[in-house]
């Protein structure tokens, strides 16, 4: 995108991933608080996160689609604007029904701005040294600074919900997201240009069997029910069916066999897991078990926050696969040893070391995992690609949280949920080893030669950058 101004939309289209972000772990401190004000038992409690990590997975296929189709600046829009409504209604919510519903639009407003969000960052920033030599920010430093506040906003949830929960109740913990959502929205329409439509269709079976078997699949793992889950794996059949013989499919083959998207993805799926995994069951620990008020339980993450950060900046420096590597074996340690913590346990000696352990972990596979899956995909399809990351590790969350709350049906049995996730992160780290070794030379060039043939005849065209710039 000619003439746009790298860092400002940089930092307008981060803010909205932030937000995102902020919004998956912002109730965890306030769960307890929520429970009370509105009388949630322990299982539609969980629904108050997985409102909103499910509905925002299973939709952001169709969202990322939608963004490619129909402007990745529109949508953006649409879906900032349905965010913030959603996060003032659910703030009003006079009880669990209306919470969990305004929840879930949250989840489908979050779906259509993550994606778009993205693909506009992987368009403003191409990957290849600039024309004529001229400077400007690289791709890997924007993804750097997108992991950062990503892995800032899972952390900074936690604190802001210790924080708003003791000062202005567990309601304020929504309304914090509409002046955010506002902001990023009003900077963005400023400062990133309209983008061209790309043309095509929408799989509509697709995204339908998708969202239906994603959700039937939750649903059997919370509510422990074998019928529905036999119904989800059914419905996901279909739409894996769907996606080799649809003329326009949400998932093409071709995005699948580019680079090293499929492994990334997969990787990005267990990741997901343990991310809304740890920061769902932490804070609940800390209060119900170690005996932590809101604001103590919030502000004893801001390690685990800072180191986050730190590490998303510090892991494009990193080389490729030894840091990734590097930093799922630091999150496998965190994890075991927190799972170790005693029930009487103090803050420095049972949480700090797995803390800064588990920050550095998540903070550089997060930027890793994010780069790898979108390296080498065609302009056309990087709504899609931003699209299919961003579902991978909230389906990753969703489904995580679900086994995790039908393992752990207590917030004091922590030791079967920490324990899980370390063995998440086991399993985790053997996958991104063993299935992301460098591509060779022919096969990325032979990757890249067969994803743009297969764009060019599905009228997605991969000139879509040098249109934007005329």
């Amino acid at each position: 995108m000619s003439g746009t101004r790298q860092g400002p939309a940089l930092a307008a289209l981060a803010t909205a991933q932030f937000v995102v972000v902020l919004s998956t772990s912002i109730v965890n401190v306030a769960l307890p608080a929520v429970s009370e004000g509105l009388g949630l038992g322990s299982g539609a409690l969980s629904w108050v996160v997985n409102a909103y990590v499910l509905a925002f997975g299973a939709l952001l296929l169709p969202g990322g689609r939608l963004a490619d189709l129909f402007g990745r600046r529109r949508m953006f829009v649409a879906g900032t604007t349905v965010f913030a409504l959603a996060s003032l209604a659910a703030g009003l919510a006079p009880n669990a029904a209306a919470l969990i519903t305004a929840r879930a639009v949250q989840g489908v407003g979050a779906a259509l701005l993550a994606p778009a969000a993205l693909a506009l960052v992987l368009l403003i920033f191409p990957s290849g040294p600039a024309p004529g030599g001229a400077k400007r920010l690289g791709r890997g430093t924007a993804l750097g600074v997108w992991g950062a506040v990503s892995g800032a906003g899972g952390a900074a949830g936690v604190i802001l919900s210790g924080v708003l929960t003791e000062w202005y109740g567990w309601r304020a913990v929504f309304f914090v997201a509409v002046p955010l959502a506002g902001a990023s929205l009003a900077a963005t329409l400023l400062l990133v240009p309209a983008d061209r439509l790309s043309g095509g269709g929408l799989d509509v079976v697709g995204a339908l069997t998708s969202t239906a078997g994603l959700t039937a699949l939750v649903y059997a793992l919370t509510a422990k029910q074998p019928l529905p889950a036999a119904a989800g794996l059914a419905l996901l059949a279909v739409f894996a069916r769907r996606q080799r013989r649809a003329r326009t499919p949400l998932v093409p083959p071709r995005l699948l066999r580019t680079g090293r998207v499929a492994a990334a993805n997969l990787a990005m799926t267990l990741l997901g897991a343990i991310w809304v995994g740890l920061f769902y069951f932490l804070p609940l620990y800390q209060q119900q078990v170690l005996g932590y008020g809101a604001l103590e339980a919030g502000l004893t993450q801001l390690p685990l926050a800072l180191t986050i950060v730190a590490a998303s900046t510090l892991a494009p420096r990193l080389p490729p696969r030894a840091g990734l590597g590097a930093g799922l074996t630091a999150l496998t340690l965190g994890l075991g040893l927190l799972a170790l913590a005693r029930t009487d346990g103090s803050f420095a000696v049972d949480l700090l070391g797995p803390s800064v352990l588990m920050g550095a972990g998540l903070g550089i596979a997060f930027v890793r995992l994010t780069a790898l899956s979108t390296d080498g995909v065609p302009p056309a399809d990087s709504g899609l690609a931003g699209g299919l990351v961003n579902t991978t590790r909230q389906i990753g969350g969703a489904l995580g949280l679900a086994l995790l709350t039908a393992l752990a049906p207590t917030a004091t049995d922590y030791r079967t949920a920490f324990a899980t996730t370390a063995l998440i992160a086991v399993v985790t780290t053997a996958t991104a080893l063993i299935t992301l070794g460098p591509p060779t030379t022919a096969t990325t060039a032979t990757t890249a030669t067969k994803a743009t043939t297969a764009t060019k005849a599905t009228n997605e065209p991969t000139d879509l950058t040098r249109r934007q710039q005329s």
